[in-house]
């Protein structure tokens, strides 16, 4: 058995073993939020993946700028190969190998920028969302609430489903306040 699923296992033995004992002595009252969800459908979480994408189309293009530079030269040394001197030859292949190294370099450099900027600004959602999901919490008297997207749940039932109020809260709570 693989490490991480021998963890999962151990880690819903205990679960089931707490609900077990719990409901042996009271109904533990469980909710759910899909995060996922909250960031697809919540007006900040629309926000964050425009930004992203934009970002990212961004990225895309000067890479692609830099493909058809290269490709310029590439064609260029292969028509050309024998009518320039050797000078030129190695002039030509340098600027090729220079804007290769370039290129790679741009594409790890704002590879790893995008990283940065999707934790930072999922951090921030998350940052924010957390407190509307305690005072949901408290207000429905939960004593535990998942996150559908990354509990490994299989099974649960939609009464115990928070996501829709947390956006709407979410929400309200970005709305700018009128005066």
């Amino acid at each position: 058995m693989k490490r991480g699923t021998g963890q999962i296992l151990m880690l819903a033995l205990f679960v089931a073993a707490i609900v077990s004992q719990g409901l042996a002595q009271e109904n533990i009252r469980i909710g759910v939020v899909n995060s996922l969800v909250v960031l697809e459908r919540s007006t900040e979480g629309k926000r964050i993946v425009a930004q992203l994408e934009e970002k990212n189309r961004g990225n895309q293009q000067r890479i692609a700028k830099m493909d058809d530079d290269i490709r310029q030269l590439e064609t260029k040394l292969n028509t050309q190969r024998l009518t320039l001197t050797d000078e030129a030859l190695m002039n030509l292949s340098s600027d090729i190998e220079r804007k290769r190294t370039d290129r790679k370099r741009y594409a790890e450099d704002s590879f790893r920028e995008f990283q940065e900027l999707r934790n930072r600004l999922f951090t921030k959602l998350q940052a924010e969302v957390k407190p509307i999901i305690d005072q949901l919490g408290k207000e429905m008297g939960l004593e535990i609430v998942f996150d559908l997207n990354n509990s490994g749940t299989i099974y649960f039932d939609s009464k115990i489903e928070l996501t829709e109020e947390v956006i709407k809260r979410y929400d309200a709570s970005k709305a700018p306040t009128k005066k």
